[in-house]
């Protein structure tokens, strides 16, 4: 399932008044009830009303499905995003956007070799290294209605034709692939990754990482070592973390020989991609078999951390961290506080975002009965504190999707609460104060995605849905 679909698709859980989405090429979602939005300063940032980006929607009449997945900002309005719209026949079609100081432009189709019209894309994840210079990742639903993987690149502001990501046509010999993170730290020097299908017995595929030099996109490999770990081919790249140029972390999962489904990371030395290796301690803590990197980020090359959840004894989710010091992984923790929290089975890190070695901000969701709860969790100098609903939540369905900081202690949140509502929250100064709904969309929305620049500089996207089956991307600022 595409990136961006998962807000849609909780929003249909929260809300009471179920409305399908129709037309999108992936598994249909559903969800609206209508609901005015209030408009609240933030501090150190203020939040504005939420926008749709100009071209994305183009045909208003068609029932179908707009998202955005990825929003990157490399300097303060200067951002990307990518998704995907409904087209004129009511696929998602993927599609990048610029923001260029403060101002949304025109939503660009991507297009390139395979990417049919009429054919389903999206947009999974955007990159920027400068204003103008980003790469974006996603899949494309090729004419025999199979799933492949493409990188696109911005250059001087100007978005290059798609290509499929070199040597995944060799190792996707069961045609279900896809770009699931991308990550760039200098214009024409990216990693990609994802996943793929290399046989018919696969269940999900196996994990991919392909590096672009200069410019130029490199064969595809699959993660060294996930082979041997792999053993019911049920493995996925969720997250990638670039700290400088060939010195990269990502994490993901595989299904190992019991069918169990284990969380992995592998680190990428001045160019060349390590062995993958369990997180260390999640064989303890997952004895329910079900334990996944969810993201990971790197504060500086060998300084990493990563998120994601594990089953317990009990086959319940809970949340857990793991930071990696100079190079070496560390044993995974339960986040603190989590433990008190976490009275369902539905605990996990969805987003981590860390600004110096030792300094991160983690967020996601525990479960207080039968709905899922947002919490946020802050990691100072090297020690992870106690985690925190997200002030506002209350009591009810929530979740935290995005976390983006720019400083130690200046951090962006984003997700829904309530009946679906769409909010930011911002940190300042180590504090998490009440979140804000976003204003000018219906209740049924979500923010999945959030970009800091700077402190209060940020960028958000996710989306809404109207009655009718109309699913739609927006944006929001804060400055």
């Amino acid at each position: 399932m595409p990136t961006g679909r998962r807000s849609v698709m909780v929003l249909a859980a929260a809300a009471a008044v179920p409305i399908a989405l129709a037309g999108a090429g992936k598994a249909a979602a559903a969800g609206s009830v209508f609901a005015g939005a209030r408009a609240v300063a933030a501090s150190a940032g203020v939040w504005g009303t939420a926008t749709s980006i100009p071209g994305t929607n183009r045909f208003p009449q068609v029932q179908g499905s707009g998202w955005i997945t990825s929003v990157s900002c490399a300097e303060p309005g200067d951002c990307s995003a990518g998704g995907a719209y409904p087209d004129s026949h009511g696929y998602s079609h993927a599609f990048v956007a610029n923001e260029v100081n403060g101002t949304w432009h025109t939503a660009v189709n991507i297009v390139g070799t395979g990417l049919a019209k009429g054919y389903p894309t999206s947009v999974n994840s955007v990159s920027c290294a400068k204003p103008g210079d980003c790469s974006a990742g996603g899949y494309y639903q090729d004419s025999a209605g199979n799933d492949q993987a493409f990188v696109a690149n911005e250059v001087n502001g100007t978005w290059h034709t798609a290509i499929e990501v070199p040597g995944t046509a060799a190792l996707n010999a069961s045609r279900n692939a896809s770009v699931n993170s991308v990550s760039c730290t200098s214009p024409g020097n990216c990693s990609a990754g994802g996943q793929y299908e290399g046989a018919p017995w696969d269940i999900f595929g196996e994990a991919f990482v392909a590096n672009e030099v200069n410019g130029t996109w490199h064969t595809a490999i699959e993660v060294p070592g996930t082979a041997a770990l792999n053993a019911n081919g049920s493995a996925s790249l969720n997250s990638v973390s670039c700290a400088s140029p060939g010195n990269c972390t990502a994490g993901g999962h595989y299904g190992d020989l019991h069918s169990k489904q284990q969380a992995f990371v592998a680190n990428e030395v001045n160019g060349t991609w390590h062995t993958a290796t369990e997180v260390p301690g999640t064989a303890a803590l997952n004895q329910g078999g079900a334990a996944d990197v969810a993201s990971v980020s790197c504060g500086s090359a060998g300084s990493c951390s990563a998120g994601g959840h594990y089953s317990d004894v009990y086959g319940q989710w809970q949340a857990f961290v793991a930071n990696e010091v100079n190079g070496t992984w560390h044993t995974a923790i339960e986040v603190p506080g989590t433990a008190a929290l976490n009275h369902g089975d539905y605990g996990s890190v969805t987003s981590i975002s860390c600004t110096s070695p030792g300094n991160c901000s983690a967020g996601g969701h525990y479960s207080s009965g039968s709905f899922p709860r947002a919490f946020v969790a802050n990691e100072v100098n090297g020690t992870w504190h106690i985690a925190i609903a997200v002030p506002g939540t209350g009591t009810s369905n929530s979740n935290v999707y995005s976390v983006s900081c720019a400083s130690a202690g200046n951090c962006s949140a984003g997700g829904y609460s309530g009946l679906g509502q769409a909010f930011v929250v911002n940190e300042v100064n180590g504090t998490w104060p009440a979140l804000i709904d976003v204003s000018g969309i219906p209740a049924a929305s979500a923010v999945d995605s959030v970009s800091c620049a700077a402190a209060g500089e940020c960028s958000a996207g996710g989306t809404y849905s109207l009655p009718g089956g109309y699913g739609r991307a927006f944006v929001v600022s804060s400055s």
